[in-house]
């Protein structure tokens, strides 16, 4: 059985997030807006070492604790490396209070009916293992929606569910990730059917199990009430998808029982020319919003 203890933080925890699970494909921008270049380092190593020491400085910071965190979502490679001394997972939890998730997806595959599957997950069995054994209590995976085709919607959602039931089967708690393009000319629209699709598949989950959902502030507040309530759901967590952390934080607050699960809002304006004094206030400031509007529905 998952951790009791961390399933009871993330239930009844007042805080967000916080979403430090960049890749290989994304890590590059999030270290320019960090202000590393690209020009700064040579090889994909020394980026992964410089997008490490971003992490670690963040989850080392006087305001990065359990009281206002209740969760991270971690890069594979964040996982298998060390944070103040002790493996990444085992740190954020027993030193900080904080559940700590892994992403695990590989990427999209190409858009057709409107959405982006789920690449394959090569070896996927024994990174769950792996996941358990390092103290990680639950996964993440994004698949993405592009528009209302009700055809495509339905598949990326039964995708999702079929991956998250062999996650359950690992013990592990899956965050599901359909994530709806904040650019989407009928984007509510898409919103209405991935909530349809969503309720379906909670109504067939095996009970006592439950599932975690991380979707895009709805464009009608409250639209994800239904799934907030739902006994086959532990949190709803929401993407800031695009939006700043002011725009998203405004959204957020309208959506009752739905906390923020961030990851460049989180991180605007850290940079790595930051004194300690400068980005310790700098995260206290941006965790105090984000922890304010997830609190305040």
């Amino acid at each position: 059985m998952a951790n009791a203890e961390q399933h009871q933080k993330i239930a009844a925890g007042q805080g967000f997030i916080a979403a430090l699970d960049q890749s290989g494909g994304s890590t590059p921008k999030a270290l320019k807006l960090y202000g590393v270049n690209e020009d700064q380092y040579s090889s994909e190593a020394e980026m992964y070492d410089l997008i490490h020491a971003m992490r670690s400085r963040i989850a080392q910071s006087p305001a990065f604790t359990g009281d206002k965190v209740i969760g991270a979502i971690l890069f594979e490679m964040t996982m298998d490396r060390d944070i103040g001394g002790k493996p990444a997972a085992q740190y954020l939890w027993e030193e900080r209070g904080i559940v700590p998730f892994l992403k695990i997806d590989k990427g999209l595959e190409p858009e057709a009916d409107g959405v982006q599957l789920l690449k394959p997950i090569p070896g996927l069995g024994e990174t769950l293992d792996r996941a358990r054994a390092l103290g990680i209590f639950g996964t993440k995976e994004r698949s993405v929606i592009n528009a209302a085709n009700a055809v495509g919607i339905a598949a990326n959602v039964a995708q999702q569910f079929e991956l998250a039931a062999e996650v359950i089967a690992h013990d592990l708690m899956p965050i599901i990730e359909p994530e709806v393009n904040i650019n989407a000319h009928d984007k509510d629209e898409a919103e209405e059917l991935l909530l349809t699709e969503i309720r379906h598949h909670l109504n067939t989950l095996p009970s006592g199990k439950q599932v975690m959902l991380k979707l895009t502030l709805p464009t009608k507040p409250n639209l994800y009430k239904p799934l907030v309530d739902h006994p086959g759901v532990l949190k709803v967590v929401a993407l800031s998808g695009g939006y700043s952390r002011a725009e998203a934080c405004e959204q957020l607050a309208l959506n009752t029982g739905v906390v923020a699960s961030f990851s460049r809002a989180l991180t605007e304006g850290l940079s790595a020319q930051q004194t300690d004094e400068e980005f310790d206030a700098l995260l206290a400031k941006a965790i105090d919003g984000i922890h304010k509007a997830s609190i305040s529905g």
